[in-house]
C-alpha cells in the first residue's frame, strides 16, 4: 500500500462539495466479525467515494470496562490494519484513532456540563448493563459513554463553505437513541451560545445486511454473545471458517428458501450468500431448488473464505511492517486534528475559556 499523501487542506474538502460522515468502531476484539462487515464496514469503504469520510477506532469507548493495556494496544493496531485491508484508502479517507485526537475529550466534558442526570441515565446501554451488574460494578465511563459518542460526531461539525454543510452517521437501531441525544445536545449549544455544530443526521448504508447467529439465527451476530462457533471472524483460517458454515444451524426441512418465521437459520446464510455474490435471495432460491443444503452451503463457504482471505492475507502484511501503519496512523491523526482543533477552538470562544494567546 502506497504512503498516503499529505492531509487535505480546508480549501480541499471544500473543493469536494460532499456530505461528511463519520463513524467509528471499537477495537475490543482481536477481530473483525461477518456481521460488522456486511453490516457496516463494507459500506465504509463505498463511501469514501461519495463522501467526506471520518473513520476512527473508538479506543477511549474500549475502556469503560476492565481491559489490559497491551491487548488494547495490539487490537487497536490490529482493527486499523483491518480497515485499510478492507479497502479504505488514506488518500480518499481519514482514517485515525480516537485517542490520537485529544480534543474528543474535551469536547466531551464541555457536552457533558450541558447533560441531564437523568438524560444519562436514560440511555438504554448503561439502563441494561446497570441491572445487571448494579451501579456499584457499573463505571462512570460507561455512564458518560454517550456523550463522548456525541463529541466523536459534532467534533467533526462541517465549516461555513465547507462545500454541503451535511454531517451524516451510520447507525443501526441500537445507536438511534445515541444520536438523538447528540442532537439534542447539539441544539442546546447552538442555542446557549450561538449556531455552532450542524445536527446530524442517521443513515443507512444501502447494502447493509442484518447478520444472524450462525447457532442460534434469532440472535444477533455479537463478540460478546455469540458462541464461537456462532460467529465467524474476518481473520480465521479458511478451514474454520468453512466448518461454522456447514455446522450452521438450518431447519429439519432441505429446500433452501427465503422464511425469517419458520427457516430463520436457512434465511441467514441466504442473506450472507447475497450480500457476498451480490446475487438477489430469489436467483438464489431458483439456484438450489431441488438440491438440498448440502452444496448451498458448500458453495456458501467457498464465497466467505473467497472474500475474507485477501483481507487476513493484507491485514497481516500491515501488521509486519509497524513502522508504515504508524505512518499511515500519523497522517489520520494530523487530518482529524486540524478539522478538530479548528472546532474546539470555535467552542472555547464561545464558551468563555481565556484563549491561551502567542
Amino acid at each position: 500500500m502506497p504512503e498516503a499523501s499529505s492531509p487535505a487542506t480546508s480549501a480541499d474538502v471544500g473543493a469536494k462539495v460532499a456530505p461528511r460522515v463519520l463513524s467509528g468502531i471499537q477495537p475490543t476484539a482481536d477481530s473483525f466479525h461477518l456481521g460488522n462487515y456486511l453490516g457496516a464496514l463494507r459500506q465504509w469503504v463505498a463511501m469514501q467515494d461519495t463522501h467526506d469520510a471520518f473513520y476512527c477506532v473508538v479506543d477511549l469507548h474500549a475502556i469503560t470496562v476492565e481491559h489490559d493495556p497491551a491487548t488494547l494496544r495490539r487490537r487497536t493496531k490490529v482493527a486499523v490494519a483491518q480497515l485499510l485491508a478492507m479497502g479504505l484508502d488514506p488518500d480518499r479517507a481519514t482514517v485515525f484513532v480516537q485517542s490520537h485526537v485529544p480534543e474528543h475529550a474535551e469536547l466531551a466534558w464541555v457536552l457533558g456540563c450541558l447533560t441531564g442526570f437523568g438524560e444519562a441515565g436514560r440511555m438504554t446501554q448503561f439502563k441494561d448493563k446497570s441491572s445487571k451488574q448494579g451501579t456499584s460494578g457499573t463505571t462512570v465511563g460507561l455512564f458518560t459513554y454517550p456523550i463522548l459518542q456525541a463529541a466523536d460526531i459534532l467534533l467533526y461539525t462541517p465549516e461555513p463553505g465547507e462545500g454541503e454543510r451535511v454531517l451524516r452517521v451510520p447507525v443501526g437501531e441500537d445507536q438511534r437513541q445515541h444520536l438523538e441525544l447528540t442532537r439534542t445536545l447539539a441544539q442546546r449549544f447552538n442555542h446557549r451560545f450561538g449556531e455552532t455544530f450542524v445536527l446530524p443526521e442517521a443513515h443507512i448504508p444501502s447494502g447493509a445486511a442484518k447478520i444472524t447467529d450462525l447457532q442460534e439465527p434469532d440472535a444477533k451476530m455479537s463478540k460478546s454473545a455469540s458462541s464461537p462457533q456462532g460467529i465467524i471472524d474476518v481473520l480465521e483460517e479458511p478451514g474454520p471458517m468453512r466448518k461454522k458454515i456447514m455446522r450452521a444451524v438450518t431447519d429439519t426441512g432441505t429446500e433452501v428458501v427465503y422464511d425469517e418465521e419458520k427457516k430463520a437459520g436457512v434465511t441467514n446464510l441466504l442473506r450472507i450468500y447475497s450480500a457476498l455474490e451480490g446475487t438477489p435471495i430469489p436467483d438464489l432460491e431458483r439456484r438450489y431448488e431441488g438440491s438440498g443444503y448440502g452444496q448451498f452451503k458448500k458453495d456458501l463457504a467457498q464465497i466467505v473464505v473467497d472474500t475474507f482471505t485477501p483481507i487476513r492475507e493484507r491485514t497481516l502484511k500491515l501488521l509486519d511492517d509497524e513502522a508504515h501503519l504508524d505512518r499511515l496512523l500519523a497522517h489520520g491523526a494530523e487530518r482529524a486534528s486540524r478539522v478538530a482543533e479548528r472546532t474546539m477552538e470555535t467552542v472555547r470562544e464561545r464558551v468563555g475559556f481565556v484563549g491561551r494567546g502567542h
